[in-house]
C-alpha cells in the first residue's frame, strides 16, 4: 500500500538591507513576499517604526521585534514592509518620507494602500508622520506612543487605531489621551479608535506585531474609492495578545537575506529562524537551529566550551518573549521556573532564570 506523499510549501520572503541610498533619510530594510506568480502587480506597503531600544547604527537590531521578526517567526504579512532604523532621537517625518519615496521609485507599490505602525518611540513617530502626511496614509496604528506636536488635525483624516496600556510606566496613557483630546478639538473623530488595555504594561504591546488581525485591520483600508472609512469589524483584546505567539508555524516562511555589507552564512538563507541580530550570541542560537551533522573529533588540547548562562539580567527593552527567543526556550517555561506570569512587569537588573 502506497502512503500519500505530504508536500510542504514554504512562503519565501526577501529581506533587503539598504544603507545611504535615500538622501536625507534613514538606513532601512525592505521585506517583500515572493512575487514570481504576479511580478507586475503592485503591493500594499507597511512602514514599521521601532522603539528606542532598537535605535543605533546596526541595522540588524531592527529585526529583534516587530514586523520583520513576525515574518521570520512564520507570520504571513502579504505586503511590502519598510523598516527604517532611527540612529537616535525623535523620528523625523521628512526622513521617513524620503525613504518611502525612494522605495516607491524602485518597487511596484500600491500608493492607495500605504500604512504605518509603531510602538513606543515608534508610536510617537507614527503620530508625527501621519499628522504630517495624512493624504499619503491609508491607515495607521499607534501603540503606547505620544507626540511633542501641538497640532493634530491631520490625524482626523486617517483611519487611526490608538492602543495604550493603563499600566504603562514608560509612556503614560495620558500621552495618547492628550492626542485624542486634540483631535476632538479639530472636529469629527469618526475615523478614530482608541482602546485602553487594562493592566497592560509598556512592553506587552509588542505582542500586537505577532497577531494576524493587526495586519488584517491595516490592510483592510484603502484610499482608492476616495472616501475614508474606519474598519470596526476587527477587534483585538488583551486575551488575544496572550495568544500572540500561538498558532505560528516557524517553518512556514523561508527568509532570504540580501545585504552586501554584512557577511551572512549561506545556511541562514535556507532556514526559518529569528535572525534579528547576527551578533556572536545570536549566531550561537542560530547554530542550534541549523541541520546537525556528525561532529568531527575535537583535538585533545581543545578548550572546553563555557556552559550557557542560566540567568539573564534584565536590561532596558527586554521582554519575556525576547528573552525566551535569546535562550531558545518559551515564555511559558520562563514563567514556570521563575514563578511569574506572562503579564508580570520586568524590572531593570532583575535576574531571570532561563533553565
Amino acid at each position: 500500500m502506497l502512503l500519500p506523499i505530504m508536500v510542504f510549501s514554504q512562503k519565501e520572503y526577501t529581506f533587503t538591507a539598504y544603507r545611504g541610498v535615500a538622501q536625507d533619510g534613514y538606513n532601512f530594510w525592505v521585506s517583500t513576499p515572493d512575487t514570481s506568480a504576479a511580478p507586475n502587480e503592485t503591493m500594499p506597503v507597511i512602514i514599521f517604526l521601532h522603539g528606542n531600544s532598537l535605535c543605533g547604527s546596526d541595522l540588524y537590531r531592527v529585526r529583534r521585534y516587530g514586523c520583520l521578526d513576525a515574518i521570520a517567526m512564520g507570520r504571513d504579512i502579504n505586503a511590502l514592509v519598510i523598516a527604517p532604523q532611527n540612529p537616535g532621537g525623535p523620528w523625523n517625518p521628512k526622513k521617513i518620507m524620503n525613504v518611502l519615496n525612494w522605495v516607491e521609485n524602485h518597487y511596484l507599490l500600491d500608493t492607495n494602500r500605504i500604512y504605518v505602525i509603531g510602538m513606543s518611540l515608534g508610536g510617537y513617530g507614527t503620530f508625527d508622520f501621519t499628522a504630517t502626511y495624512p493624504d499619503k496614509i491609508a491607515a495607521a496604528m499607534a501603540l503606547c506612543g505620544g507626540s511633542s506636536r501641538k497640532e493634530f488635525c491631520g490625524l482626523n483624516k486617517v483611519p487611526l487605531w490608538i492602543i495604550h496600556g493603563t499600566a504603562d510606566r514608560d509612556v503614560s496613557i495620558a500621552q495618547s489621551e492628550r492626542i485624542v483630546e486634540a483631535m476632538r478639538n479639530c472636529g469629527s473623530t469618526e475615523l478614530l479608535r482608541f482602546d485602553k488595555f487594562g493592566g497592560v504594561n509598556h512592553s506587552q504591546l509588542a505582542k500586537m506585531f505577532y497577531l494576524p488581525d493587526t495586519y488584517n485591520w491595516l490592510l483592510s483600508h484603502t484610499k482608492a474609492n476616495g472616501e475614508r472609512t474606519l474598519n470596526t469589524d476587527i477587534s483585538i483584546t488583551v486575551a488575544d495578545m496572550g495568544a500572540a505567539y500561538q498558532n505560528i508555524d516557524r517553518a512556514a516562511n523561508k527568509i532570504v537575506v540580501k545585504d552586501e555589507q554584512k557577511t551572512v552564512p549561506p545556511l541562514v538563507l535556507m532556514v526559518d529562524v529569528d535572525t534579528a541580530s547576527l551578533s556572536d550570541s545570536a549566531l550561537a542560537v542560530l547554530a542550534n537551529e541549523l541541520p546537525k551533522s556528525k561532529p568531527a573529533p575535537a583535538p585533545a588540547a581543545a578548550p572546553q566550551k563555557k556552559p550557557a548562562p542560566s540567568v539573564h539580567v534584565v536590561k532596558r527593552g527586554d521582554t519575556l518573549s525576547a528573552i525566551a527567543r535569546k535562550y531558545h526556550t518559551s515564555v511559558s517555561k520562563l514563567c514556570k521556573i521563575n514563578h511569574i506570569k506572562e503579564t508580570s512587569v520586568l524590572s531593570l537588573g532583575q535576574r531571570i532564570r532561563v533553565r
